[in-house]
């Protein structure tokens, strides 16, 4: 679904003109398709129909709580990482049952309040952690639903900071201690552990990695069931990959088709955690030109958007295709970098890109900004964070303001005597 496009020359997001959103609600500005996200949600959901399962959005990529809710209100589950993100998906109205905790570092704080919530069940990711989860679990008198993130040493294909299968990651246990690990596991009171998970990587564009995993997770539950332990889910992840420059990824139709085929039979509930998938081309960074520097070696496009709105470029050297809010002909076709206002040499969205010359006050969209975009923002350089806007058909909701400089010094406090004094020099 392509919810971007040029009509009578004005890029619009679903049936509302970017342009007068710009006008309106200043720049930079987020912009997101809902039903962009719902339809990939959907096709996903359709595609794996006839097996046991549960998606759960993958809510670092973009944890906007209008957009949660709207998922939500769609049945979506939900992947989270911090207590963040659960008081998030709380104040969203989210179904608890639906939510698993992952993440390596989980705080005792965060484990009592997942606990508190009734979540479906938490990733344990190192024995340390399983045993914290047990006994914080004991203290409360509860008994709770856990499976042990396994790397499976499988090559995701991908950027090597995304990585996450491979045994030189931060992630999971080592395959090879799975028996040991949850015989132990078993002689725990306070944790039920019902599943396995592996999270391979993120932006995967080819199925071979998906199918080997899968394939290793088939044979570990096999062996662990033959050794008495109740195996009743997978959880594969997410990682499938999106469209950012000349990509091929997966559909979903051939990514449900290739796993069936790997599951079928094997009584397995599986549990998926898609994010970019859902949102990534879902979303629209906008943002003015402020002036084009032109010299002998090289142009510059500097915008009013910078790093601290969109990392990613500076962060992975991630391609995102600009266009114009504007569709036009004119002018023939240069080398520039697109930058923005940061006082660091990484504060750029394009290198060496070719495109027509915008002029001063132009306004142009940076595409597949809807995953990894906002929820990674800051305050550097002291600059407020944009504004998220959510388009549903002709709807446009305010889904976050815009910061003010108030916002930037909240929470802050100056004790009275470093005040400066008055008329001193």
């Amino acid at each position: 679904m392509d919810s971007f496009r040029y009509k009578n020359g004005r890029l619009f997001a679903e049936n509302v003109s970017l342009e007068k959103l710009a006008q309106r609600y200043g720049t930079p500005l987020y912009v997101y398709s809902l039903n962009h996200v719902l339809e990939n949600f959907r096709a996903l959901d359709r595609a794996f129909k006839g097996m046991d399962h549960l998606i759960c959005f993958s809510m670092k990529v973009n944890s906007n709580i209008a957009l949660l809710a709207a998922m939500a209100r769609e049945g979506s589950g939900f992947d989270i990482v911090s207590g963040g993100e659960l008081y998030r998906l709380r104040r969203a109205g989210a179904d608890m049952s639906k939510v698993v905790f992952a993440g390596v570092g989980k705080s005792e704080s965060e484990i009592r309040e997942g606990i508190q919530a009734g979540i479906f069940m938490f990733n344990i990711e190192s024995w340390p952690e399983a045993l914290r989860i047990d006994r914080i679990a004991g203290s409360m008198g509860k008994q709770v639903k856990v499976d042990f993130r396994i790397n499976p040493d499988v090559d995701a294909k991908t950027h090597a900071y995304i990585s996450t299968g491979n045994k030189e990651n931060k992630f999971g246990l080592p395959i090879g201690i799975a028996d040991e690990l949850f015989k132990n596991a078993s002689r725990l009171k306070n944790i039920k552990v019902t599943g396995i998970h592996l999270h391979i990587g993120s932006q995967i564009t080819q199925i071979g990695p998906f199918v080997q995993a899968a394939r290793k997770a088939v044979g570990l539950v096999r062996r662990l069931r033959a050794l008495g332990h109740d195996i009743q889910t997978v959880n594969m992840g997410g990682g499938i990959g999106i469209v950012y420059d000349r990509e091929s990824p997966v559909s979903a139709t051939q990514f449900a088709a290739a796993l069936k085929k790997v599951f079928q039979g094997e009584g397995i509930k599986l549990l998926l955690e898609p994010g970019r998938y859902m949102a990534g081309n879902a979303g629209v960074l906008v943002t003015k030109v402020e002036y084009v520097k032109e010299s002998r070696s090289k142009d510059f496009v500097i915008v009013d958007a910078a790093m601290n709105d969109l990392i990613r470029p500076m962060l992975y050297g991630a391609f995102h295709a600009i266009a114009p809010l504007r569709k036009s002909s004119k002018g023939r076709l240069r080398k520039v970098d697109v930058v923005g206002p940061i006082c660091e040499s990484g504060d750029f969205f394009a290198k060496d890109r070719k495109m027509r010359l915008p002029a001063e006050g132009e306004l142009l969209a940076i595409h597949s900004a809807g995953a990894y975009g906002f929820v990674m923002a800051s305050n550097y350089n002291s600059r407020g964070r944009a504004a998220e806007i959510l388009v549903d058909g002709s709807k446009v909701i305010v889904a976050r303001k815009r910061e003010l400089y108030a916002d930037l010094v909240r929470g802050e406090s100056v004790p009275a005597y470093l005040r400066p004094r008055k008329g001193r020099r």
